[in-house]
């Protein structure tokens, strides 16, 4: 085939002007069926491309190739428009980080088809879907493939969240004033997609929160099935033990009183506390629901824990049904292997903090689980953190103590 032939056809403007009115027929179908998708759908910016063989977006604008938008169904125009609206509003090309592009596409669909396709729109055959992983935040599910090694097969064409700085989709394309779309972002005026990524977040941020308070208030507006988990993950926690166990450390997190304040800058409280006691009381899920992949983060965790401040004391237990330990470590310490490989019991651990917790003593527990197992009836006296690994169990559903998810990826 000759470098010519591969050459994708040129737009004429009859075909950009069908094609818009093709978009516009779908944005106005979106709007008749959903107050809170159709929010979202007014901030989003759409250019007609024959460079992307189907859609696609760079986080500030999507691009609709009119060889495939065109012969599509209504019922799949309006799919498709959704998901790359879903893909800007969800932020999926600024919080991908230093993720694989591909396998990070790859959870993002799952994801955004699972929300299309569960609240009862259709999408164009081939749509990417995974029932098992689709209610989860995209984060999650990028985190199993990975430790799943799964090998999911997909087209390049099929890729459809474009590295915002490669041109793919700008500057290859030309609006009917003959700029390119890259000219005209440096053009645009301020907060509008183009001035950089703050402004992008800020402003789909903005169309969230007013698509959700829309919805709130409208009788055909409910905030759709699975946005729920993948709203949580656009301010996501960070799991900084120096800043979580500081709580801990005084009487409030504000109580300077006794610090050595040449040294408050730089953060360096420690000498302050030397005669503090406070003790971590960990453990390390290794029922048969946890593999190996798990395990290690787990204990990645664990010496983090020891890092964070030099005074602490920890006692780590390994829990299935039973727990093995505890182990009293210190950050210099050697971690023993784990052990255990059957049922998951959360009652053990929390009855051998019950039976060793000392008065005298600030002590916090900190389970590191995917959540599924058997709860005591009654909370432990000490504060719980549990750390809940992707695809876990909904954070609302702990029934005592603060639950965060751990992200295996960055």
């Amino acid at each position: 085939m000759s470098e010519a032939s591969q050459e994708p056809p040129k737009l004429t403007p009859e075909t950009i002007r069908a094609t818009e009115n093709n978009i516009s027929a779908a944005l106005i179908r979106i709007s008749a069926r959903s107050s809170f998708f159709a929010t979202l759908a007014l901030f989003a910016r759409f250019q007609v491309s024959n460079t992307v063989p189907t859609a696609a977006t760079d986080g500030r604008k999507i691009y609709v190739n009119p060889q495939f938008f065109s012969p599509l169904t209504p019922a799949q125009r309006d799919g498709l428009i959704l998901h790359e609206v879903l893909h800007d509003a969800l932020l999926h090309v600024t919080r991908r980080g230093s993720r694989d592009p591909k396998l990070w596409n790859i959870a993002a669909d799952i994801v955004i088809n699972g929300i299309i396709m569960r609240d009862g729109w259709s999408l164009p055959e081939g749509g990417l879907r995974d029932i098992s992983k689709e209610h989860l935040a995209t984060e999650e599910v990028y985190d199993l493939l990975l430790r799943q090694a799964e090998k999911v097969e997909i087209q390049v064409e099929l890729q459809d969240l474009l590295d915002p700085n490669s041109g793919d989709g700008t500057d290859k394309d030309r609006d009917r004033d003959g700029k390119t779309s890259e000219a005209k972002a440096r053009k645009g005026k301020k907060g509008e997609p183009g001035d950089g990524k703050e402004t992008i977040e800020a402003d789909w941020r903005n169309a969230l929160e007013q698509a959700k308070q829309v919805a709130k208030s409208s009788a055909w507006g409910k905030l759709p099935g699975g946005m729920a988990r993948e709203l949580a993950q656009l301010q996501p926690a960070k799991l900084d033990w120096r800043s979580y166990l500081w709580r801990y450390l005084t009487q409030t997190p504000t109580d300077f009183s006794g610090f050595d304040r040449r040294f408050v800058y730089q953060n360096v409280y420690l000498e302050a506390i030397a005669g503090e006691s406070v003790r971590v009381q960990v453990a390390v899920d290794t029922s048969g629901s946890i593999d190996n992949a798990a395990v290690v983060a787990f204990v990645s965790e664990v010496r983090a824990i020891l890092e964070a401040y030099p005074h602490l004391k920890c006692d780590l237990c390994y829990a299935d049904t039973q727990i093995y330990g505890p182990y009293e470590l210190t950050r210099d310490s050697h971690l023993p292997a784990p052990e255990g490989g059957g049922g998951t019991d959360f009652r053990p651990f929390f009855e051998h903090i019950n039976q060793n917790t000392n008065v005298y003593e600030t002590q916090v527990a900190i389970y590191l689980t995917d959540g599924w197992g058997d709860f005591p009836e009654q909370a432990p006296s000490i504060p719980t953190l549990w750390v809940v690994l992707p695809g876990g169990r909904d954070l609302e559903h702990f029934p005592f103590g603060e639950a965060i998810r751990l992200s295996v990826s960055e």
